[in-house]
C-alpha cells in the first residue's frame, strides 16, 4: 500500500509510480465518503494538460458517482482558477483539480477546493486524508450510467471563466492601448484564455504538450528566458506574462525583458485597486513577502495581516474578511472582485488594464509606488547543507545565538514562520528550513541588488560557519 499524504497544496506523486488510477480512486473514495458525511451533494472536477488527465478525472467522477455525488466534469483541460470559479457558479460543495501545478511533467496531483471557490482549509483536508482506504473499494459505475442517473454533467469550465473575464475587465481599453502583450502558458491549462480574449497577443508554448519540453512549468525567471528575450527584442511588447501548469501562479516581465517579482506585482495591484479604483479591504501577505506591501497598506489606511507561508492561511482569512489584495512570494495572488484563489491570468489582465487606463508602463507605475514606500530589491539563496548542519543552524536560531551577521547588527527579530532579522538601512534577511530536504532558504531585501548580495553573503557565511 502506498501511503498518501497531502502537502501544502494537494497530493502529488510520480505518474505510474505512486500516482496510479487505483491510488486516485482511493483518494476519491475518501473524498466521496467525507462529502457524504457532511451532507454534500455536488462536485466540480477538472484536469490540466498533464499525461492521463482525462483518465484520472473520469476515475474520480466514477467514484464520487457511486457515493451519490453529482459531478460536473470538465469537457477539456482547465486551469485551477476555472475549477474554483465553477464551484461558486454551479453552487457545488467541492472542487477537485487533477494537477501537479508547477511540478515537472512526470508528476500529477489532486487538489481540493471548497464551496467558496478557494483551497480547502487544512482541517478538512486532514479529515479527507484520514479516510483514505488501504485498497481500492470498487467496482465503480460507468460514466454512461451516471449520466442516465443524473449524476454526471459535462461542462465547459473554460467558457464559463472567459465569460467572467469579459464581464470583469475593460478589454476594449486594453486592445486599443497599443500596449503589446507576450504570453507564455508554459504548455499549461491557461493557454486558450489570452488567445481568445486578446487575439493580438504574441503567444509562446500555448500548445498541448504534456512533456512541457522538459522544463517544469514554474514561472520563475530561469524557466522563462525565451519569453524574456522575446519581450526585450520587440519594442511593441510592453509586458511579458507567464502562468504555471494550472495557471494559478504568475510570472511577469517589463518592456526590457526584466523579471518583475511577486513583491512588485502585489504592490502594483494594491496601488491600482486602492490608489486608483478606491477599493477598500484588508491586505493579507505571507511572512516572506516584502514589508513594503504592509507599508503601502498603511499609506492607504488599510489593515493588514501577515500569515505563515502557504496560500491556505490566506484563504482562511478571505473566507470571513473583506480582503482587497492577498498573496505570497511564490507567485500566488488573489484580489477583490474574483474568488479567494490564486489566479495568474487574472492578475496579469488586472495590471494590463492598469497600464491601458493610465497610459503608463510597468516601470512608470512602479516609480509611483517607490515614491510612497521607497525602492528595494530582493533575492534568495538556497543553502544546500547536510542534515547535521541544518539541525545545528536551527538550534542556534532557536536559542537566539546570532546577535549579528558579520558587520550587520540585528535591530529586530520576527519568528512568524522561519526567522527574520532586520538590519539598519532598510535591510532584512529571512531564514526558513525546507520541510522535506536538507536545504535552508535564505531571503534578503535591501534598497538595491548590491545590498541584497551583501546581506546574503554575510548571513550565509555566518550560517555555514555555525
Amino acid at each position: 500500500m502506498v501511503e498518501i499524504k497531502f502537502g501544502t497544496d494537494g497530493w502529488r506523486a510520480i505518474i505510474a509510480k505512486e500516482y496510479t488510477v487505483d491510488n486516485v480512486e482511493r483518494v476519491a473514495d475518501a473524498t466521496g465518503r467525507w462529502m457524504q458525511s457532511k451532507g454534500m451533494k455536488a462536485a466540480v472536477i477538472g484536469y490540466d494538460c498533464r499525461f492521463g488527465g482525462v483518465m484520472f478525472a473520469e476515475a474520480t467522477a466514477r467514484v464520487l458517482g457511486k457515493h451519490g455525488i453529482k459531478v460536473y466534469l470538465g469537457d477539456h483541460f482547465a486551469s485551477t482558477p476555472m475549477v474554483s470559479y465553477a464551484v461558486t457558479q454551479l453552487k457545488a460543495d467541492m472542487g477537485i483539480v487533477i494537477t501537479a501545478s508547477h511540478n515537472p511533467s512526470s508528476y500529477n496531483g489532486y487538489k481540493l477546493k471548497s464551496s467558496y471557490g478557494g483551497p480547502t482549509i487544512p482541517g478538512d483536508i486532514a479529515a479527507v486524508e484520514a479516510l483514505i482506504p488501504e485498497q481500492v473499494a470498487g467496482p465503480w459505475p460507468e460514466l454512461s450510467i451516471l449520466k442516465d442517473q443524473g449524476l454526471l454533467e459535462m461542462v465547459d469550465l473554460e467558457a464559463m471563466y472567459i465569460a467572467h473575464v469579459e464581464r470583469s475587465f475593460d478589454l476594449d481599453a486594453i486592445r486599443k492601448s497599443g500596449m503589446g502583450l507576450a504570453y507564455d502558458a508554459m504548455f499549461g491549462a491557461g493557454q486558450n484564455v489570452i488567445r481568445k480574449v486578446l487575439p493580438e497577443a504574441t503567444l509562446l508554448h500555448c500548445d498541448f504538450n504534456p512533456s512541457f519540453e522538459g522544463t517544469a512549468p514554474e514561472p520563475i525567471d530561469k524557466n522563462l528566458q525565451q519569453l524574456a528575450k522575446l519581450v526585450a527584442s520587440d519594442d511593441s511588447i510592453e509586458m511579458g506574462l507567464a502562468t504555471d501548469g494550472d495557471a494559478d501562479r504568475i510570472g511577469m516581465y517589463n518592456s526590457r525583458g526584466e523579471f518583475v517579482d511577486s513583491h512588485r506585482i502585489l504592490l502594483l495591484l494594491l496601488h491600482y485597486l486602492v490608489g486608483y479604483k478606491k477599493m477598500t479591504g484588508k491586505v493579507v501577505i505571507t511572512f516572506s513577502v516584502t514589508e513594503k506591501v504592509a507599508a503601502l497598506a498603511e499609506h492607504y489606511g488599510l489593515d493588514y495581516d501577515i500569515t505563515k507561508i502557504g496560500f491556505k492561511y490566506i484563504t482562511e482569512i478571505m473566507q470571513h474578511t473583506d480582503v482587497v489584495v492577498a498573496g505570497e512570494e511564490s507567485g500566488g495572488i488573489a484580489i477583490k472582485g474574483h474568488i479567494p484563489e490564486r489566479d495568474g491570468i487574472w492578475m496579469g489582465l488586472t495590471l494590463l488594464e492598469f497600464m491601458a487606463k493610465t497610459g503608463k508602463t510597468l516601470d512608470e507605475l512602479l516609480a509611483e509606488v517607490y515614491d510612497i514606500v521607497g525602492a528595494f530589491d530582493f533575492g534568495r539563496n538556497d543553502l544546500h547543507v547536510t542534515e547535521a548542519q541544518k539541525q545545528s543552524i536551527l538550534k542556534h536560531l532557536n536559542e537566539g545565538s546570532y546577535k549579528a551577521f558579520g558587520p550587520l547588527d540585528i535591530t529586530k527579530e520576527e519568528t512568524i514562520d522561519g526567522y527574520k532579522f532586520h538590519f539598519a538601512g532598510d535591510k532584512w534577511v529571512m531564514i526558513r528550513p525546507s520541510g522535506t530536504e536538507p536545504v535552508l532558504r535564505v531571503y534578503a531585501q535591501a534598497p538595491d541588488m548590491s545590498g541584497v548580495q551583501d546581506v546574503l553573503d554575510n548571513v550565509c557565511a555566518v550560517l555555514l560557519a555555525s
